[in-house]
């Protein structure tokens, strides 16, 4: 892999994680000041994320898009990517902002980088690099000082957030890892999009779409819409395009990133306070990204 499609693949997820931690931000508003449920939101952003990139996807493939449904294999690990995967990764994470906000939210998911890399070194059974425990360790004591604000007894959020991020991380994990192999052979854009459709359907028991609750303003309709294109679609294919180009250990971390965005915004357009102590702790997160960057002067194989 040339150096040059590595940058591309850094870009990619930068962009995804930037999208991610504003749209926490925006989900937030739809929460807290709109009132709108987390099922709901779930259902929606799933259903209308996975209709967009189908769509786009056809246009591009013509009917190729259904041949994935041609091998059990594929059936199999495409269904338990959309329940799963997307369902795991996308409720867990609104319902973490929904009770706490969206900066602790999304740094609490990045402990799934950890999952992640611990996973991978267990599976290759060899001890971690020096790079790796450094850039796990920057991402496990940043995580420390934002949740606990330096305490060890006591949290700076509550239960219910915190088991909620917990999940976050783990679906977090799980969406990085579990469709490698389909991604390869269908590429990111048909495994998202039909993963969105068959989450959003899935959960539709749980929240049918028809169902709204909350309060439908001037400014829901934009909020929405950002969520659903700029936080989900275009986040989320970015995030899986990266991993053509980087390892899922690399992806991940740098997405690392979105903590930054999260907080950044919801500082300044929802005033969650934010001390000296968790900007030290997303200091610590965003660490991780420039331990990836460091790379030698030689192409990567």
């Amino acid at each position: 892999m040339a150096l040059e499609n590595r940058g591309k693949g850094i870009a990619l997820v930068l962009l995804a994680a930037l999208f991610w931690g504003i749209s926490g931000t925006v989900s937030q508003y739809l929460f807290q000041t709109l009132h709108m449920s987390t099922e709901w939101l779930t259902t929606i952003r799933l259903l209308c994320g996975g209709i967009i990139l189908l769509t786009v996807a056809y246009r591009q493939q013509g009917t190729r898009i259904f041949h994935i449904w041609r091998q059990k294999a594929d059936i199999l690990a495409l269904i338990i990517f959309g329940v799963i995967g997307m369902i795991g990764v996308q409720y867990t994470y609104l319902a973490a902002i929904n009770h706490g906000n969206a900066a602790t939210a999304t740094v609490l998911q990045y402990l799934g980088p950890a999952i992640v890399t611990a996973y991978f070194i267990a599976l290759a059974k060899r001890l971690p690099t020096i790079k790796e425990l450094l850039a796990v360790g920057f991402a496990l004591f940043g995580t420390f000082l934002l949740v606990t604000h330096g305490n060890i007894h006591s949290l700076s959020i509550s239960k219910d957030a915190f088991i909620w991020g917990i999940l976050s991380a783990f679906g977090l994990a799980f969406y990085t890892i579990q469709p490698i192999q389909v991604l390869r052979r269908w590429g990111s854009m048909l495994v998202v999009g039909w993963g969105m459709i068959i989450g959003g359907i899935a959960f539709s028991f749980v929240h049918p779409p028809w169902h709204f609750e909350g309060e439908w303003q001037f400014s829901a309709p934009f909020a929405l819409l950002f969520v659903i294109v700029c936080g989900t679609v275009i986040a989320f294919y970015s995030y899986l395009e990266s991993m053509k180009y980087l390892t899922p250990t690399e992806t991940s971390l740098l997405a690392c990133a979105e903590p930054l965005s999260a907080a950044v915004t919801s500082v300044l357009f929802l005033g969650v306070a934010f001390g000296w102590i968790d900007w030290l702790g997303t200091f610590f997160i965003l660490g991780t990204i420039a331990i990836l960057a460091i790379q030698k002067k030689k192409t990567i194989s």
